[in-house]
């Protein structure tokens, strides 16, 4: 049995002639098609990541307000551009969106596409490695994500907490368990199978590469985990 759903970039335009003529106007309907989907049996409501452009952009307070409102359709993207990413901030707000959704969230990632303007992840503030290309920098930004969605504890607690903290080294939270397994890698390619079906993607060629950078990188003990070495400069700090 195949699954149904749809994908939306969200478009919108002042034309009087729209009826989408706003970023509001789109946000609204989007949260409002996949109510509307759900009601009439869809499997997945899936919604595009476009920068510098009257479209869909920062996904996960939209995917958060459809979770809210659905209870068994998919939700996600196809796909959000990890050059963009500050990859801790996105494992937070993924978390956060997808124990409101119920563990619903289907999360499509990518290394880049062409886009709207040149180097746009430059104004976010962020930049490749010496060396390496803006594609490298989204796998490594990519590579943290997934390492961080884990769950496992890498920052060293203060020894005089405002809040008590449990024992060993902390994580990031909230933490969604068994959302890693959810995310699939688009690569700007047709490696995925398509959109749905519990994440059952090709990730063979990225974990190749994660494996690859790895290698030679131990855990650090009482300190930040090495592996998050990734270069964030700017971006939301």
């Amino acid at each position: 049995m195949k699954k149904i759903g749809f994908l939306s970039f969200g478009h919108w335009t002042p034309s009087p002639q729209s009826q989408t003529r706003s970023a509001g106007d789109t946000l609204l309907q989007s949260i409002e098609l996949a109510v509307a989907a759900e009601q009439l049996g869809a499997d997945g409501a899936y919604f595009r990541v476009h920068h510098f452009a009257r479209q869909l952009a920062s996904p996960f307070p939209l995917l958060a307000a459809v979770g809210a409102r659905t209870s068994t359709i998919e939700i996600g993207t196809a796909v959000i551009d990890m050059r963009y990413e500050n990859p801790l901030y996105m494992v937070e707000d993924a978390g956060s969106a997808d124990l409101i959704a119920g563990g619903r969230l289907q999360l499509g990632i990518s290394r880049g596409s062409p886009e709207q303007v040149i180097d746009g992840w430059r104004y976010f503030g962020y930049r490749p490695a010496e060396g390496q290309s803006d594609a490298d920098m989204g796998r490594r930004h990519a590579e943290v994500f997934l390492d961080l969605l884990r769950g496992e504890g890498f920052a060293e607690p203060n020894p005089q907490p405002m809040f008590p903290n449990p024992p060993g080294m902390l994580r990031l939270e909230p933490h969604s368990a068994g959302l890693r397994e959810r995310i699939w890698w688009g690569a700007g390619s047709n490696r995925h199978r398509g959109v749905g079906g519990k994440a059952r993607h090709e990730f063979a060629e990225f974990d190749a590469e994660e494996r690859r950078d790895r290698r030679g990188l131990s855990r650090a003990t009482g300190r930040a985990d090495p592996r998050l070495s990734c270069r964030l400069e700017g971006g939301r700090p």
